[in-house]
Formats: structure tokens, C-alpha cells, sequence
């Protein structure tokens, strides 16, 4: 019982938009007793769905203020087991959606707990025709602003454990890693941004990845991508080119709402990193880079945009020892986050330096690109303290086989039949993108 004497009532919430179910339920919980809301946090969210929207702290504020709640908890697991055996609730009221589905684990552990305190599952029949998760998803349809995108990656980073990214190279990719998601029982899986590479970038434009491609040129593709998304997107700016234009790119990605920008620390002429020792390939000075570094943070309006280092001290062959030099001279001068790169077959280098990086610094973001050691799982990578993944060149690589067999194919048959088996139906491809789109 309250001090009051009245009984307690628990509600769980996200209550990134509240609707009149959410009003039902707590109407219902008011007529129960004293409701205490478990808000959900950010982190909570995150392991079940996309992020919220709003904060954390936008959220409370908003439930506070709705007649009939007496108190708001921060929840900080989908889970309710920590919360309800803190309180020890006479009832637990959700509504009866959460039967099957990603949710169902959730309320069985609920019945669980509730069995051992003596309490009582309430559940009011569910508002028909209304959804928090399709309300959010048509506002975003509307867009987003460049801050609100470069503010989610952050924090994303501060949400969950481990961020997936995958690359994107025009604007239908875009929609391919922003609508892609599948559902397991430890809730919705999905990518948390996209990758705008240069090599895809160039590889789309018929172009070799040597810079070929002009700044102007990436800034249309970016433009593309951002028309049609709402995820963070992290662009790569090759070596950054000289300071002086440098400081121009970095102005620009953050007017256009890029998240973050990953440098190289590599001089002269471009040539893909996955052809380490290979080709002629100059690694720049530490204070040289960590100059780039300074002057690109010096550049940027606001705070909300990352300047990421990547180190090619091990595709160089120049040790872990060198890669650990650059990693903690580039975080002394500003970066906001380190990609230690490998051309590997197996992740041996890539994790110690994870190792020996993380006891340097627990908080300072690690990023990595599993493109040859691809048979490390994300769960390995979170667990060596590895922030961010990208899966770096997947889409046009998966794209371009299947184009080859179809091109083949009208050849070989002098027709389109045979080849209508690599295609989607024509009437998907009308409805792919819809008109009011």
C-alpha cells in the first residue's frame, strides 16, 4: 500500500506518442489505485524497436503531466522483473496486444513475477486501429530535420551496445536499409543507418574509386539518399584532401545532416584500402592527421556531427603498436571516434587492438568494417567493445551479379522471358515507390 493507503497500480510505457489507448490504460490503472508509470528509456526501446523519437526526459515530462499519474519510473529493460520487485505492484495493467509476438516473453515473465509478490495482471482489451509504432512511422515519412538525424546517431550510440550500418548508394538502397527489418524473439532487428561509401558511389557511376568522383558529385548522391530516409548517415570523405578543403567539407556534410564523416590517415592519390602492400599507399604523419582533425572539429557549427580517424596502420603492415600511437593521438586532438581497418581473413589484429584501445579509453566510439573477416558475428564484435559495424559494399555487390545474369540472359534467349525469374513483377515495381510518397 501508498501512504495514502490506496493500492499500487504498475503501467509500462514508451510513450513516444501517446494516443487515447494510452489514455484508456492509464484511466483503467486510476480506477485501480496509484499508478506509477515505468517509462521505458531510451535503451530500454532500443533492444525492442527503433529508437523513440523524443528523449528520455521530453517523454516524463510529457506522462508527468497526464491526469491520473501519480509517479514516473525509469525502466531500464523491456523486462519488468528489477522494477516490479522494487515496488511490488498490486496490479500490472497492459493492454491484451502483447499475447504473441516479440512482447510475449515480456508478459510471461510478467505473470511470473507477478505469481511470486501476490499480484494481478489487468488486461483492458486493446484500442483497435491505433498504434504508437504506425503513428511514429508515418511522421517520420514526413522527414526529419538535419539536427534530429545527426542528434539520433548519437544517441544510438548511447542506446545500444552495438550499431549496424549498411551502405547505401542512391536513393532506392536508401530505402532498402532504411525499411529493411526482421523480427526475432528479442524484438525488431534492423539496420541504424547507412553508409555512403566512396567506392560504391564510384562503383555506381561506372568510376574507379580513386576520387574520381567530385565532392559535388558524393554531395548529389548524399542528397538522393536523405530525400527518401530518415536514419543517420555516415559518409565517407576518403582522406579529407587537403585542410583547407577539408574545413570546406565538413561544413557542408553538417549543413546537409550527415551524422558523422570517417577520414582516412592515408596521403597522395587514392587507392582502396583492401589493396594494402600491394599499390603504393602513404600513410599520413600523426600531427599532420591530427591537424586535419583539429581543424575539421574547429569547423563545424555545432557539436552534433562526428569526425571519425581511420587508421590504415594495419593494412600498411606498420603493427598494433602504431595503430595504438595514432588512435590515442587523434582522440587527444578531436576525433570523435576511432575505425581501425583490416584486410584479414580473420579478426585476430582488429580485436587486439580492440583490446588494448579499450584500455586506453571506455567511452570513445570503435567502428569496424568486417568486410574480409566476415565471420565474426555482431555479438563477438560487441563483446571486444567494438560501437559501430558497417557492412560496407554489400548491396551493390549482391546487385551486380544478379544484373550480369540478366543481361545473359535476354542475350543468350533473345528474349526477356527466361530473365523474368531474376525480377520482381512488374506491378511490384510500380508500387515499390509510392506516388505520394
Amino acid at each position: 500500500m501508498t501512504e495514502t493507503g490506496r493500492k499500487i497500480v504498475y503501467v509500462a510505457m514508451s510513450a513516444d506518442f501517446i494516443h487515447s489507448g494510452h489514455l484508456n490504460i492509464i484511466a483503467k490503472a486510476r480506477d485501480l489505485g496509484e499508478v506509477v508509470v515505468g517509462l521505458l528509456t531510451d535503451e530500454a526501446i532500443a533492444r525492442l524497436k527503433r529508437l523513440p523519437l523524443l528523449t528520455y526526459e521530453q517523454r516524463k515530462i510529457i506522462v508527468e503531466n497526464i491526469k491520473g499519474v501519480e509517479r514516473v519510473i525509469p525502466q531500464t529493460s523491456p523486462y519488468y522483473r528489477e522494477n516490479l520487485l522494487e515496488i511490488r505492484p498490486h496490479y500490472v495493467v497492459h493492454g491484451d496486444d502483447w499475447k504473441s509476438g516479440v512482447q510475449q516473453k515480456i508478459r510471461e515473465e510478467v505473470i511470473e513475477v507477478l505469481t511470486e509478490i501476490g499480484g494481478e495482471l489487468i488486461e483492458p482489451t486493446y484500442t483497435q486501429g491505433l498504434s504508437s509504432t504506425n503513428l511514429v512511422a508515418g511522421l517520420r515519412r514526413h522527414g526529419v530535420t538535419a539536427q534530429i538525424r545527426q542528434e539520433t546517431f548519437r544517441r544510438l550510440l548511447g542506446a545500444r551496445p552495438l550499431i549496424r550500418l549498411l551502405e547505401a548508394h542512391n536513393g532506392l538502397t536508401g530505402l532498402i536499409v532504411e525499411e529493411s527489418r526482421i523480427e526475432t524473439d528479442d524484438g525488431i532487428r534492423e539496420f541504424d543507418g547507412m553508409w555512403e561509401s566512396s567506392l560504391t558511389d564510384s562503383t555506381s557511376k561506372g568510376k574507379p574509386d580513386n576520387s574520381s568522383v567530385d565532392v559535388s558529385s558524393r554531395v548529389h548522391t548524399i542528397h538522393q539518399i536523405l530525400e527518401v530516409t530518415t536514419k543517420p548517415i555516415v559518409v565517407d570523405a576518403d582522406n579529407g584532401g587537403l585542410i583547407e578543403h577539408f574545413v570546406l567539407t565538413v561544413k557542408t556534410m553538417e549543413r546537409l545532416g550527415v551524422s558523422a564523416i570517417i577520414i582516412e590517415d592515408k596521403i597522395g592519390q587514392k587507392r582502396n584500402s583492401l589493396f594494402g602492400t600491394d599499390v603504393a599507399q602513404t600513410q599520413s604523419t600523426i600531427q599532420e592527421f591530427a591537424d586535419k582533425i583539429q581543424s575539421g572539429k574547429s569547423a563545424q557549427v555545432s557539436t552534433e556531427m562526428m569526425i571519425i580517424a581511420r587508421i590504415e596502420s594495419l593494412i600498411l603492415k606498420q603493427g598494433l603498436d602504431d595503430a595504438m600511437q595514432r588512435a590515442m593521438a587523434y582522440v587527444q586532438a578531436g576525433a570523435d571516434g576511432v575505425l581501425i581497418h583490416s584486410k584479414e581473413s580473420e579478426p585476430t589484429e582488429v580485436l587486439e587492438f580492440c583490446r588494448r584501445f579499450r584500455a586506453f579509453s571506455s567511452s570513445v566510439p570503435i567502428v569496424v568494417v568486417p568486410s574480409t573477416y566476415s565471420t565474426i558475428t555482431e555479438d563477438e564484435l560487441e563483446a571486444a567493445g567494438v560501437n559501430v559495424v558497417i557492412y560496407a559494399n554489400h548491396l551493390i555487390r549482391a546487385a551486380y551479379p544478379a544484373m550480369v545474369r540478366t543481361a545473359d540472359s535476354i542475350l543468350r534467349h533473345q528474349r526477356c522471358f527466361e530473365a523474368s525469374q531474376e525480377c520482381m513483377p512488374i506491378k511490384d515495381i510500380l508500387k515499390l515507390i509510392p506516388v505520394d510518397s
